[in-house]
């Protein structure tokens, strides 16, 4: 049997692989693992979830779970995963649970676990409740039993602290927006937290009936948002995903800002206002190397981590540094929460709008990107592809092409059988040519798939 956590929590189809039985049982272990820590008090989960049917399954079973340990449960309801993550430390909790499977199809679901103060879960106590899911445990009997209620003003919390956090008390009167909540866990409060800064919003897919969630809508299908930016002459979209933990945008004319662009806006706008710590940004191996280029030139080093938000994460605790993210829009500014925050970031796009009198389009300019293809080769054993001489010589022969120009990444899947090539070059079809040729070296490396 494999690991039972990914890269983000647990997830699966809801109901085959992600059930009520499996719910309930890492609730329960996580409450236990995590209670250890203190044992002077009795502990308390903060619960919240998207908005996809299974959600109320799953949310009963994860707080009986928890109550069964022994933990008392704060109900938080339908609310952003980035919330979920502020209430836990805003209620001093010991832990949070987030039902959620992010910009998955509505059948998924997933599991996603916080520490106190609100931060994702180390390797090492991922490991640790998913052992103490297999070992008998004593449950607490009578009065020992957690108890449940509502916590009827958890979005508003989070409001509060998002318009102080995003805008500094700043006004975006005269920025024009839409913003397409995906059908997801922001249609409520993303355009209320806009439109409360000043903005005006046009809200799209904010109707979510539990099914509908980021379904041909949200960050994962831009073209919805590009065309209401458009019909509206807005001066910016903004898309989230179903659990508003990541932000993309487009601007005026419709053209996408990715997250590489996003956070060389911030960081820019950090570093002006000697906000940014070591002067540093930090991203993962696969931001383009315009991103790189462009905090070179302005005198902003760059530091690098594995794919994934919890290395970002890790990195930036590590370091104690004031920005990082993804290029698929997964920013985190560490000094005001503890996970990417897609309402957040737009917020603070907006103010830099707002304050500099720029468009969108003139402050992503910074950033010249690079023609980047990414190419997935199926295999057999990716560890083996990595390794072949084959292989690695092709690499080699291509990094001496490109030089400085460009970049090459080959990069095993951490989920799958697949070796993903990344080609960066001055142009489309260098980058085509190269990426083309080094998928053709690794099937003729004897590893192949099927």
């Amino acid at each position: 049997m494999g690991r039972l956590f990914g890269t983000d929590g647990v997830r699966g189809l809801a109901n085959a692989e992600l059930t009520p039985e499996l719910g309930m049982a890492l609730a329960a272990s996580a409450a236990q693992v995590l209670a250890e820590r203190d044992r002077s008090h009795r502990p308390r989960a903060v619960v919240g979830r998207d908005p996809r049917a299974s959600g109320e399954m799953l949310e009963a079973a994860v707080t009986a779970g928890l109550a069964s340990a022994g933990a008392d449960v704060l109900l938080a309801g339908v609310l952003p995963t980035p919330a979920l993550a502020f209430l836990v430390g805003d209620l001093d909790a010991d832990l949070g649970v987030m039902i959620s499977a992010s910009h998955n199809p509505m059948p998924d679901n997933g599991i996603k676990l916080f520490a106190e103060g609100g931060h994702k879960l180390p390797d090492t106590v991922e490991d640790a409740i998913e052992r103490r899911m297999s070992e008998p445990s004593a449950r607490p009997t009578g009065a020992g039993v957690g108890r449940v209620r509502e916590l009827p003003d958890a979005g508003e919390r989070y409001l509060r602290h998002l318009l102080a956090a995003g805008t500094g008390g700043a006004s975006l009167a005269g920025v024009r927006v839409v913003v397409d909540c995906a059908n997801g866990a922001a249609s409520e409060l993303a355009p209320e937290a806009y439109r409360r800064a000043g903005a005006d919003v046009i809200a799209i897919h904010a109707a979510p009936d539990g099914l509908n969630i980021n379904d041909g809508c949200g960050s994962t299908h831009l073209d919805k948002v590009i065309a209401a930016v458009r019909e509206h002459r807005a001066d910016l979209g903004i898309a989230h995903d179903g659990d508003a933990d990541r932000c993309l945008a487009v601007d005026a004319s419709g053209a996408p800002v990715d997250g590489d662009q996003i956070m060389a806006v911030l960081a820019l706008a950090l570093r002006e206002s000697g906000e940014l710590t070591k002067d540093t940004l930090v991203a993962t191996v696969m931001s383009n190397l315009g991103l790189h280029l462009a905090m070179r030139a302005a005198g902003v080093e760059v530091r690098t981590t594995a794919v994934g938000d919890r290395y970002v994460l890790e990195e930036l605790r590590a370091g104690g540094y004031a920005l990082g993210g993804e290029q698929s829009g997964h920013v985190v500014l560490p000094g005001h929460a503890t996970t990417g925050d897609g309402l957040l970031t737009a917020l603070r796009l907006m103010a830099r709008m707002a304050a500099t009198g720029r468009s969108l389009a003139q402050l992503a300019s910074v950033l010249t990107a690079l023609p980047q293809v990414l190419v997935n080769v199926p295999v057999t054993d990716k560890a083996a592809v990595a390794s072949a001489p084959e292989v690695r010589e092709a690499v080699a022969k291509a990094e001496v092409e490109l030089g400085d120009t460009g970049r090459v990444l080959l990069r095993p899947s951490g989920t799958e059988q697949l070796v993903r090539v990344m080609v960066e070059a001055p142009t489309r079809t260098q980058a085509d040519r190269i990426a083309g040729d080094l998928a053709q070296r690794i099937r003729e490396s004897g590893h192949l798939s099927g």
